[in-house]
């Protein structure tokens, strides 16, 4: 009897044992359901975040996943991910406390960042802070309590130069261990980065290495001189352009993003270093899907970050299997919407490791 039994038993074991193996190989069922799209890491799905808007700029719903076409290395992909639900954001924000932040500029940033904080989030959504001037400065982890926020906010006082690309490449890996599917990075500054040490490819590499949306606003008004500075005679500066609309830049034929000195390693140095330099913070947002936003006055800062906070409650999530190649390359996604009236904003590509 107890041979029978064992043997019964061993026949079972074996069955589970070729069922469990069966089902390890087969792919992860695949679902639309609200709040079942989940961003993954590495090269088996590679998650997009697209941003849509029509013509004046307003963000378009509605739009479905047949609505859409995404291209890597300009062949088309199939998107078997997809989700036009609003999803938690675990987002950092890095606040430049640099001296020309003194004043009204110290005084708007933290007006706009409580509401921010406070009306324009979710309840769900977690948060960390940043202050960056000579050097970085966690000053609150993660974290959904808004009053530990708001303090750290009120013990910042404006001094020294401006970190900006060593607060970033602090800022961007620690996004990345956030616990919501979509992760976010919010900069404000009103200068140019004065002490940073972090090499600049080696930062932009960073960025197209995660799945963080970066964002930035931009003050750039005048500024307040710092001690540290002497006067400088005036000098002719050719007229500033009109900062074009946040969305991807023209596109060489193989289509990558047409480069500029960052590819050689270098972001250009605006003229007058005490001036926001545009240039490099387009350079930081621009492949991640997120944007920069320009400002003239402080009191922009609230429309500002209201305007970002609406996005990141707005937007479409793709995803499609990856290629499986770990060439450690960049390779470029395209997204486009088949109706030509409206214009997408997301990741420009990633980096297969």
């Amino acid at each position: 009897m107890r041979e029978h039994v064992r043997t019964r038993f061993t026949a079972v074991a074996i069955v589970v044992a070729g069922a469990l193996v069966t089902l390890q190989g087969q792919a992860p069922p695949q679902t639309d359901q609200p709040g079942t799209f989940r961003f993954k890491s590495g090269v088996e799905l590679i998650n997009v975040t697209a941003t849509v808007s029509d013509a004046s700029g307003r963000f378009v719903p509605g739009l479905r996943r047949e609505d859409f076409v995404v291209y890597e290395d300009d062949q088309p992909q199939t998107v078997t991910h997809f989700s036009a639900e609003r999803v938690p954001v675990s987002l950092g924000i890095a606040l430049d406390t640099s001296a020309s932040m003194a004043g009204d500029k110290i005084g708007a940033a933290r007006s706009a960042l409580d509401r921010f904080l406070y009306d324009l989030l979710d309840r769900d959504d977690e948060i960390f802070l940043y202050r960056f001037s000579d050097s970085p400065f966690l000053l609150q982890g993660w974290t959904t309590d808004r009053q530990l926020v708001t303090r750290a906010l009120g013990r910042v006082a404006p001094t020294g130069g401006t970190a900006m690309y060593d607060t970033v490449a602090e800022a961007v890996p620690l996004a990345q261990t956030g616990r919501n599917a979509k992760k976010a990075l919010v900069i404000i500054s009103d200068g140019n980065d004065t002490t940073s040490r972090t090499p600049v490819g080696e930062l932009k590499q960073l960025i197209r290495k995660s799945e963080v949306l970066v964002y930035a606003i931009g003050i750039d008004g005048t500024s307040e001189p710092t001690l540290r500075r002497q006067p400088m005679p005036p000098t002719r500066q050719p007229p500033r352009l009109p900062v074009p609309m946040p969305f991807p830049p023209r596109r060489t034929p193989g289509g990558l993003p047409e480069v500029d000195a960052t590819a050689q390693g270098l972001f250009p140095r605006s003229a007058d270093s005490d001036r926001v330099n545009v240039t490099a913070l387009r350079d930081l947002t621009d492949d991640s899907g997120g944007r920069t936003e320009i400002i003239r006055d402080p009191r922009d800062l609230d429309p500002a970050t209201t305007n970002i906070a609406a996005e990141l409650s707005q937007q479409y999530y793709l995803g499609y299997p990856a290629s499986g190649k770990k060439d450690g390359l960049w390779h470029a996604i395209r997204v486009d919407v088949r109706n030509g009236a409206y214009r997408v904003r997301a990741r420009r590509g990633y980096m297969a490791n």
